[in-house]
């Protein structure tokens, strides 16, 4: 497998091996390269090497970041952009709650046998020395790997880090894998555990699980089965008690749903070659956006409905949010397109098979609304509840023409990626003779509603300005 490994980690390896010691690349660089999957990043183990040893022969190739001294871990920042994480072998013993209540053993003379009982899965516990290309699998990763199997390397030690609680469900949504059953007991075991994690750790987890798997959805019900929504996460248990019309939604209730939107939200990244931050928020809405049908939905006359389930999906919306540890823009943006992700369907609905003008202010004040999300944000996010159910409007085909339609009309506006200016600016006023003030801020908040609510011209606006000063 030589061939996926850069030219330069083999040179690192060799200095590495004249200095004394011996390098072998460790966890996902080796799950990676067995599964014909590009790696992006590179952990090696260094065995038989001090750490300040280490960190001589690692000065020679770039720069040398300290990371973890506790830990025996170096980041090696090397041209071009590749960043290399070397690693001392180690013993760990939990002394305290946190991912820092641990009393850490450096030990360069540990053998890889041993050092491997420390990882999560046997997937990752799979060395290869990049030299010789020999495979060094003491637990017999390959094998799981090859079966698509998920399971504990150590049951004693897994429960030290319940962040491994995570990492199952982004591995098996990603790689298509199948816990077995002694591993899911280990796994479940942890659960309670997992309130000791940050925010910033769950959301690195979600991120991977979200927005790197084909299909999320396999480590959600895995999540669900586990009983991790129910310790981190109510909001999202409750969904599955949720029915739905079966006349819009035969799938099943508001969790199945919710399911196969995230699965389509995925589907649209990969076409769509979004950045990080986007895809993310994508896949997040997609997550929540029916949050609030757990809070509204009710039989009446009969059908199941959930009347202004986008406004009352709000709360649930901040609550996941806030535990997961995004951003505070992220959440902004998420929250909007929750309350307005029926609106493109709605919307285009009304005009183009109805026959009832949409006006350019409706369409001005949704993009004022879901701010800082931006149009697109949200139509994508509506794409993918709209296909994330049992039928289509368009029959069998795979059509949504509110996207082009909608983004069309939001070009024109000047609101594609956030709220149309203002019909009259505070300079406009001022040099219509209008002094700065709160007034001032009233005048530019009406001639916004005569704009968008009448449709009103800049003309027209101007003319009413004149007629307001006469009253000054």
């Amino acid at each position: 497998m030589k061939k996926d490994i850069p030219q330069i980690i083999i040179v690192l390896a060799e200095s590495i091996r004249d200095a004394g010691g011996r390098a072998l690349l460790v966890g996902g660089c080796v799950r990676d390269m067995l599964l014909d999957i590009e790696p992006k990043d590179f952990d090696i183990e260094v065995y038989g090497l001090d750490p300040e040893a280490l960190r001589s022969v690692a000065a020679e190739f770039g720069e040398v970041i300290e990371v973890g001294k506790a830990f025996g871990i170096l980041k090696l920042r090397i041209g071009g952009g590749l960043e290399i994480d070397l690693g001392i072998p180690r013993s760990d013993s939990k002394i305290a709650n946190g991912h820092k209540g641990f009393d850490i053993h450096v030990d360069p003379s540990m053998s890889p046998n041993d050092a491997a009982r420390r990882r999560d899965f046997t997937m990752n516990a799979i060395m290869m020395d990049p030299l010789t290309d020999e495979m060094i699998d003491p637990t017999n990763g390959k094998a799981d790997l090859e079966k698509r199997i998920l399971r504990v390397v150590d049951p004693v030690l897994f429960g030290d880090d319940p962040l491994r609680v995570l990492r199952a469900l982004q591995f098996v949504a990603r790689f298509d894998l199948v816990v077995d059953s002694e591993s899911m007991n280990i796994i479940k075991a942890s659960v309670p555990s997992l309130k000791e994690l940050s925010p910033e750790r769950l959301r690195d987890e979600w991120r991977k699980l979200l927005v790197l798997a084909e299909k999320p959805s396999i480590g959600l019900q895995l999540g669900f089965d586990l009983g991790v929504f129910d310790v981190l996460h109510p909001e999202l248990p409750i969904l599955k008690s949720t029915p739905q019309n079966p006349e819009w939604h035969p799938e099943g209730d508001v969790w199945i749903h919710t399911l196969m939107v995230v699965d389509e939200a995925a589907a649209i990244l990969r076409r769509e070659n979004l950045d990080e931050e986007s895809a993310f928020t994508i896949m997040l809405g997609a997550l929540v956006h029916d949050l609030g049908k757990a809070l509204c939905t009710r039989v009446i006359d009969g059908k199941i409905r959930s009347i202004g389930h986008e406004e009352a999906g709000e709360a649930p919306a901040r609550s996941f949010l806030k535990v997961v540890g995004v951003s505070s823009i992220v959440v902004e943006k998420i929250v909007g397109i929750v309350k307005d992700h029926l609106k493109p369907t709605n919307y285009y609905l009304q005009e183009i098979e109805k026959h009832q003008s949409i006006t350019d202010g409706a369409i001005r004040k949704l993009a004022a609304r879901i701010a800082p999300a931006t149009m697109n944000e949200l139509l994508l996010v509506a794409e993918a509840d709209y296909f994330g159910r049992g039928q289509y409007r368009h029959g069998e085909t795979r059509e949504y023409p509110e996207r082009p339609w909608l983004l069309d009309r939001a070009a024109k506006l000047n609101v594609l990626v956030g709220p149309a200016p203002h019909a009259i600016t505070g300079a406009e006023l001022v040099a219509l003779g209008i002094e700065p003030g709160p007034k001032m801020g009233e005048m530019i908040r009406e001639a916004d509603r005569l704009r968008d609510d009448e449709g009103k011209t800049g003309e027209e606006i101007e003319e009413w300005v004149r007629g307001e000063m006469r009253w000054m």
